[in-house]
């Protein structure tokens, strides 16, 4: 190989699934003329964009499982070299690809208190096989970012959690089962992306920390990986001023972060993969193509992710860089390659996918995180009150009858949604909070939050909140509920076990 198509196994742009024909054919000419190392793939332009909860198009997005293999197909045909295909699952395939097994959200997984780390290396091995099934050879998780700033715009539900050790060590355990299942992993945003107030798709957070601050939270997670054997970490685009020598530049494009710090000073040596290069933090800082991506390899970067500009980026890192350099980072990612299994490649089939076995794990999860956080239920009280026709059920956001309210329904022998408020001696407030992403309050309308408000003020009522649990503080003074039971997620999974509370 020439220098060209050694520093060419360095990108792994985007690839959307839901795309043109014209898209599709500008990945193919891209994989012929430059010999890309491999691709990232994700659901669409539209979803891949910064803030995109806010999107007003319709996309057919129908059968995206089956467009994505059919394009790794595609691609891994005309490709001299076969390509590393990477994706972006933090909770497993499902949070790119419809209809395929999704898992709990790393502030859910984080709730666990019993076996912890042999349940999230579980997760992590469930996940490997779902992506490895799909052709996926790496896996662009998990989060060691440890959730210090609640009102982080970014990280929230993707962290395990706001100590730095139990986040370190549960990274590592979800790390350790993707690689028992045979796909790569990596831990992100070194140097830790969890005490920002900025979203990096948007701008550059800063992190005014001193070095020791940051030493004793957010760099704890790295190094406890870099201890254990951590083979692969990406690199945020936020700026640390005390690592990078004062200066205001995101650790992503920092020599002094990646190669001095984290090379040098926590001792890893092993491959350093950049966050996506299409990222504002980063992306509007060097009008020039080219340049940022020369600027990322220079700071210590192994693999380029979401590159807009391949070539351009080729073309200035072989005139920058030296053939060490380049030798060496080519040697790292073959190296990669060949463990992962990315030379055996095989035409694809459509993955097949054991959903009863995915249940039942959902439902093991459930039974450790599912918890009552405050109060009490007493389940002879709302028994009799139910008989007595005083007992009332008041759903938000609820998609049809849900699992909840049927279950709660037998139990109490009663349609419980039936009951009038004004009748009720007592309410079960279930809310399915629309979102997990902290704007607009979670999705849950001002309306709605002033009728739970009130309702909690003026009757005796159970909160039955299924969804982030960082929403619970639009929710007024907690103490105005009788009890407060966190069902985490939406699951059905989820909804069974807050059942079995009452």
């Amino acid at each position: 190989m020439n220098f060209h198509q050694k520093i060419a196994q360095c990108f792994s742009p985007a690839a959307f699934i839901h795309d043109t024909e014209e898209n599709y054919q500008a990945i193919e000419k891209l994989i012929l003329d430059q010999e890309i190392g491999g691709l990232t793939f994700f659901h669409s332009r539209h979803s891949a964009a910064a803030n995109f909860e806010k999107r007003a198009e319709v996309l057919d997005v129908s059968g995206t499982l089956e467009k994505m293999i059919g394009l790794i197909n595609r691609y891994q045909a005309i490709s001299k070299t076969p390509l590393l295909i990477s994706i972006d699952g933090e909770y497993g395939l499902a949070m790119r690809i419809e209809k395929t097994p999704q898992y709990p959200f790393a502030i859910t997984l984080g709730a666990i208190t019993e076996n912890a780390s042999e349940l999230l290396e579980e997760v992590g091995f469930r996940i490997g096989l779902d992506m490895k099934k799909a052709g996926i050879h790496l896996n662009l998780a998990p989060c060691s970012d440890v959730n210090t700033n609640p009102n982080n715009p970014v990280i929230g539900y993707r962290s395990f959690g706001t100590d730095p050790q139990k986040v370190a060590e549960l990274s590592l355990a979800m790390y350790q089962g993707m690689k028992k299942a045979g796909i790569g992993a990596c831990l992100k945003h070194f140097p830790g992306h969890g005490d920002t107030q900025t979203d990096s798709h948007l701008g550059l957070p800063v992190i005014l920390k001193t070095k020791e601050e940051l030493e004793k939270e957010e760099l704890i997670p790295f190094q406890h990986g870099i201890d254990q054997g951590v083979e692969m970490i990406m690199v945020g685009h936020l700026a640390a001023p005390a690592l990078s020598g004062g200066k205001e530049i995101a650790a992503s494009i920092s020599r002094e972060v990646i190669t001095d710090l984290l090379k040098v000073e926590m001792g890893f040596d092993g491959i350093v993969i950049s966050d996506a290069l299409n990222m504002k933090a980063v992306a509007d800082l060097f009008p020039e193509p080219g340049q940022l991506e020369w600027e990322a390899f220079h700071a210590g970067n192994d693999i380029l992710c979401f590159s807009d500009h391949v070539k351009e980026g080729i073309e200035q890192i072989s005139k920058n860089a030296s053939e060490e350099e380049i030798e060496e980072v080519f040697k790292k990612i073959w190296t990669l390659k060949k463990q992962l299994g990315v030379f055996d490649f095989k035409s694809l089939d459509l993955p097949k996918f054991d959903w009863e076995s995915h249940s039942a794990l959902q439902s093991q999860l459930a039974i450790e995180y599912v918890s009552l956080v405050s109060g009490k239920i007493d389940s002879e009280e709302l028994r009799k009150l139910a008989s007595e026709g005083k007992l009332a059920l008041q759903s938000f956001y609820e998609k049809e009858e849900s699992v909840f309210s049927k279950k709660l329904n037998q139990k109490f022998a009663t349609d419980l949604i039936k009951i009038s408020l004004e009748k009720a001696e007592k309410v079960i407030i279930s809310l399915f909070v629309p979102s997990h992403k902290p704007l607009n309050q979670f999705g849950v309308e001002e309306d709605i939050l002033a009728e739970i408000k009130n309702l909690a003020q003026t009757k005796s009522c159970i909160l039955v909140h299924f969804g982030n649990p960082l929403a619970l503080k639009h929710l007024g003074n907690l103490t105005d509920f009788e009890a407060v039971i966190c069902g985490y997620q939406s699951f059905e999974e989820a909804q069974e076990v807050a059942s079995k509370i009452f």
